[in-house]
């Protein structure tokens, strides 16, 4: 599975954006899809996560602030991104997994390469 995100961009404290991930797998559906995201010297982390079913999970720092979605038909998967803050400031990665789990324990064997955002205050 080959992933393409992109969207990131420069944008002002309250701003919304939207990013997308692009997967190359015909079997798409079946995968939970997570985006990451890592800030210059911290970890990379999981902040939201949505299963082949249309389960979400997200992490309490972007709860209300942060949906993710998918379309199958069009193998994306979507993050959209409503309030920045600048702390929501790094690189943001999607990732594909056989689930939710997966995603969670920084196991998912596919990733695609970041994209960055930077909220500016």
């Amino acid at each position: 599975v080959q992933l393409q995100a992109y969207g990131g961009g420069l944008v002002r404290a309250g701003d919304s954006l939207r990013l997308s991930c692009a997967a190359s797998s015909r079997t798409f559906s079946s995968y939970a899809m997570g985006w990451f995201r890592q800030a210059p010297g911290k970890e990379r982390e999981l902040k939201a996560a949505i299963s082949g079913g249309g389960s979400t999970y997200y992490e309490d720092s972007v709860k209300g602030r942060f949906t993710i979605s998918r379309d199958n038909a069009k193998n994306t998967v979507y993050l959209q991104m409503n309030s920045l803050k600048p702390e929501d400031t790094a690189v943001y990665y999607c990732a594909a997994g056989a689930n939710m789990a997966t995603l969670a324990g920084h196991g998912a064997p596919y990733w695609g390469k970041g994209t960055q955002v930077t909220v500016s205050s």
